[in-house]
């Protein structure tokens, strides 16, 4: 299992739109990220800098998988509004924060 984690950032006034979405994900946007491989996905809230964690089996199926599923691509498109990422254009994917302390 690899331990994923990233960061984006919140656009100044869009946090209660932001939370809604997420509070009304689609059905079938959380089927997508669970074949993926996604699992225990958390973002969290610090200013506007939203930090995101989770495990996947493989991260490079996984960037694969959400890049070429329809789902995620109209997921991404209406969240455009909300969030900006720096995303790595070799991986599809923003940069991975490296992991320096893990307990379980």
């Amino acid at each position: 299992m690899q331990r994923i984690a990233f960061l984006m950032k919140l656009k100044a006034g869009r946090e209660e739109e932001y939370l809604r979405r997420h509070n009304e994900i689609w059905p079938e946007m959380l089927e997508t990220l669970k074949k993926a491989g996604i699992s225990n996905y958390n973002i969290y809230l610090n200013g506007l800098q939203l930090i995101a964690t989770l495990e996947v089996e493989n991260f490079n199926y996984m960037t694969e998988y959400l890049a070429n599923d329809p789902t995620a691509a109209r997921w991404e498109e209406s969240m455009k509004e909300n969030i900006e990422r720096d995303v790595d254009p070799e991986k599809n994917f923003p940069a991975l924060l490296p992991q320096m302390f893990h307990m379980d």
